[in-house]
């Protein structure tokens, strides 16, 4: 299985001066927690990282120490997440026919979750990891911070990655949102908005993705008590 890490983004929420793929994390950085469970993944044989050049010495740093330099390739991000993903899978291997897409910033998802996406990838065309939302849920008017509406939390899932397509069609995807300037925060939405049909695969509660000083602190305790546990 083929799969990309967007880890172009910044630390402007973290309130760091650089990339947050970079902050250390029980001793290593972010990023490395991420491939540590991709390579441990069965799946798993090919890695693209998409970043900012300026990042790379300091990516290629870690697969160093990691012994995977073999294994991860380097590709130039853009200025969006999605410009970034599409540069990413224009530079997949002309064989790829499925990939998986993960955020570098979600570095406690397991590699059981990896394999489980990428098994079901050999059925789905489209799939994304999610999780029931457990909190009511009220859609807000912007001006004047009025409920507008409280949906059935029964039918809303918390989208998380790994999210999973075919190659071809989330190229097709991709392109027509360009065409179109459609401006979305994930994959899977431009799946929906192409009217193809994305299958949920159920996620991690634990896989979180490290944004603010908060999660950086929760995800410690996370790797803690997994260290404790063996």
């Amino acid at each position: 299985m083929y799969l990309l890490i967007p880890a172009a983004g910044s630390g402007r929420r973290m309130g760091s001066d650089r990339n947050k793929l970079l902050l250390p994390l029980l001793g290593d950085p972010i990023l490395a927690w991420t491939l540590k469970a991709a390579v441990a993944a069965r799946s798993i044989h090919w890695i693209g990282i998409i970043g900012q050049p300026h990042d790379w010495q300091e990516f290629k740093a870690i697969a160093t120490r990691l012994d995977i330099i073999k294994l991860v390739h380097f590709i130039p991000g853009g200025s969006t997440r999605q410009e970034s993903v599409y540069n990413g899978l224009k530079a997949l291997p002309a064989i790829a026919d499925r990939v998986l897409i993960h955020d570098g910033a979600r570095c406690l998802a397991t590699p059981d979750l990896f394999d489980r996406c990428a098994e079901a990838l050999q059925v789905h065309a489209g799939l994304i990891a999610a999780i029931p939302v457990k909190d009511t849920i009220k859609v807000v008017d912007p001006g004047s911070q009025l409920i507008l509406d409280t949906p059935d939390r029964r039918q809303l899932w918390a989208a998380q990655t790994p999210q999973g397509f075919h190659v071809d069609d989330l190229k097709a995807c991709h392109a027509e949102g360009q065409r179109n300037g459609w401006d979305v925060t994930d994959d899977a939405a431009l799946f929906e908005q192409c009217g193809r049909a994305v299958k949920i695969v159920m996620g991690e509660d634990t896989n979180l993705k490290v944004t603010t000083p908060v999660d950086l602190a929760i995800a410690e305790l996370i790797l803690t008590q997994r260290r404790s546990q063996g």
